[in-house]
């Protein structure tokens, strides 16, 4: 069976994502080093919380290099959620640290017009729009809705990055993929049976 590696990085809440991968068909664990990450098939990035504690955790603790290895070297799937999307991108407006730089993208907080009456965080039910052919989310059929939990949201630079869209306030970026990379900003561990659908198409994937 295809093992799933979840970095140990100070900012998630990793036990509801490995349930959601197993009632998907697949198996996950935490991993403790970067030393184990190599013997993953695939990744996932699961996080909660700010962008700089995020990034602190990656850079202090040696995630960093490993990280780009399975990514951009051997190819390996990824996958970010939520604050672990945000890490793929370069900066964000939320701290100072770099991003991970493989998506060239800024992380930009929720900005509307005066008197515009929009709540942040954006939580809470929303509906996606696919935005172009991908293995992650299906582009056919019914509706899809996913869980959203954010304060802060990505402007991808090259809109060929953005793999599906959501609208709260303004159109804005709900999942970017460039190959091996994907990241979802909404929550499939929290969003039943669409993000079972999605956990499964991403386990499923060629390693």
């Amino acid at each position: 069976m295809t093992t799933i590696g979840i970095p140990n990085l100070p900012c998630g809440n990793f036990s509801s994502v490995i349930k959601m991968v197993e009632k998907s068909g697949g198996e996950a664990r935490v991993i403790a080093t970067p030393a184990e990450i190599g013997s993953c098939s695939k990744v996932i990035l699961a996080g909660v919380g700010a962008f700089d504690a995020g990034m602190s955790g990656i850079l202090n603790q040696g995630w960093k290099e490993a990280l780009d290895e399975v990514a951009l070297h051997q190819r390996k799937p990824i996958l970010g959620i939520c604050l672990g999307m945000q890490l793929l991108c370069t900066r964000s407006e939320e701290g100072v640290l770099p991003g991970l730089g493989w998506i060239n993208a800024d992380v930009r907080k929720f900005c509307f017009e005066d008197g515009e009456s929009v709540k942040v965080p954006h939580m809470g039910w929303n509906t996606v729009r696919v935005m172009k052919e991908n293995p992650l989310i299906s582009d056919r059929g019914a509706e899809q809705r996913y869980y959203f939990v954010h304060s802060y949201h990505v402007d991808c630079s090259d809109v060929s990055d953005v793999l599906a869209t959501t609208h709260h306030g303004y159109d804005l970026t709900a999942a970017v993929s460039r190959g091996n990379i994907m990241g979802v900003q909404f929550h499939p561990e929290k969003s039943h049976r669409f993000g079972m659908a999605l956990m499964k198409r991403f386990i499923d994937l060629p390693c």
